[in-house]
């Protein structure tokens, strides 16, 4: 690769920067959670920092707009493939989202990376939880 510009794993849209930001003043540190399913479906869930414990089988994505963003390492194995971003959407979110009283919800939506952003997510491996 020519550009050893980083490849972001996870990137935000403007619309769901401005709900983070809105949710991050009114309840300090959080942390996002890409969920794996159940109730809520596949969605980027939004809980105060402490509240969800990241365990060993959590890989960190990235950071958007300040936050850290994880998800399992079972799933991550089958979306290592895709750059996720977080966009926003009226509706409710997920049940124990932070996001859930404003009528807004965090969305999922993804792109696969070209070869040369594979080339060089493969030279930087994602960071393990518990590391």
């Amino acid at each position: 690769m020519a550009d050893e510009k980083e490849v972001a794993r996870v990137i935000a849209t403007p619309a769901a920067i401005e709900l983070i930001d809105k949710l991050r003043a009114e309840h300090g540190e959080v942390l996002f959670h890409q969920s794996g399913g159940c109730c809520d479906g596949s969605a980027p869930m939004m809980f105060p920092h402490g509240e969800f414990m990241v365990g060993s089988s959590d890989v960190k994505l990235g950071t958007i707009g300040g936050v850290p963003f994880y998800m399992s390492d079972s799933q991550f194995e089958y979306w290592q493939h895709t750059q996720l971003v977080i966009d926003v959407v009226p509706g409710n979110g997920g049940m124990f989202s932070l996001e859930r009283p404003t009528g807004l919800r965090f969305l999922t939506r993804s792109r696969l990376f070209d070869d040369d952003e594979n080339a060089w997510l493969e030279a930087h491996p994602v960071q393990r939880a518990d590391a």
